[in-house]
């Protein structure tokens, strides 16, 4: 059996989630590709990264759904035997609305599968990876938002204020496990050019917002796989609890 390191990457089918699951496998990392629905993209991404000689399975699984993120990581369990890296991806927008006209289902959807979602996964991880479990350690990285600064005023402010305890969650679960091997880190990306934006109802938000970014352009997922894969490499060993701002100067 390979003693390469195994990654989990949820929503790892499509945008910046595609992106870590191909440059991890690039870097060798094993890696699971989670996705909730869309098992094709998923597929796509493993055979990709089977295509250039890397190893990943694809994993279904709805992290808004507690069982489902249990059956995920007992399938990681089951194909790899390990767990090392967890990047915590997974995360819905909405239509743009304000915070008065939103309903209850939406704001309950959003916590539900960014924040509860989040931190159920990052528990399992730390069960498979603590030192005081019995793991060898591993590296957790949150994605978060440069909402978290910005608020997202008239858009989703239920989507800001989910980032935000994304924020927190990395913060004080770095502190938390800090003895145990495990290290928590965050990513901020600002606007990024991905399909997240269509989901939302503003399928060419990237580039209509491109003149309010110092930089005058939106982002790629691979600037923040980038970062991503900083976080959870050796050349980060001595940095937890940190979060960088992947967003073009915004």
């Amino acid at each position: 059996m390979s003693d390469a390191p195994v990654l989990l990457v949820t929503g790892g089918s499509r945008g910046i989630g595609a992106a870590v699951s191909l440059m991890a496998a690039a870097k060798g990392w094993r890696v699971a590709v989670n996705y909730a629905a869309n098992r094709e993209a998923a597929e796509k991404v493993v055979a990709e990264i089977k295509a250039a000689g890397g190893d990943a399975i694809a994993v279904q699984a709805d992290v808004g759904n507690a069982a489902e993120i249990v059956s995920m990581c007992q399938a990681v369990d089951k194909h790899f035997g390990r767990l090392d890296g967890l990047v915590n991806n997974a995360g819905i927008v909405d239509q743009p609305q304000r915070l008065d006209e939103m309903s209850v289902e939406r704001i309950e959807r959003m916590m539900r599968i960014n924040v509860t979602g989040s931190i159920l996964c990052a528990a399992e991880a730390v069960r498979r990876m603590s030192t005081k479990h019995g793991g060898r350690g591993g590296s957790i990285v949150n994605i978060s938002s440069m909402a978290v600064k910005l608020g997202s005023p008239g858009q989703y402010v239920d989507y800001a204020a989910s980032k935000a305890a994304i924020d927190t969650l990395t913060i004080g679960l770095a502190r938390e496990v800090a003895m145990e091997g495990v290290r928590v880190n965050a990513i901020r990306p600002g606007i990024i050019d991905t399909d997240i934006h269509a989901s939302g109802g503003l399928p060419d938000r990237a580039r209509d917002m491109a003149p309010n970014i110092p930089m005058q352009r939106p982002g790629r997922a691979e600037e923040v796989a980038d970062a991503v894969l900083y976080f959870l490499s050796p050349t980060a060993s001595y940095t937890t609890g940190a979060i960088i701002d992947v967003s073009g100067g915004r």
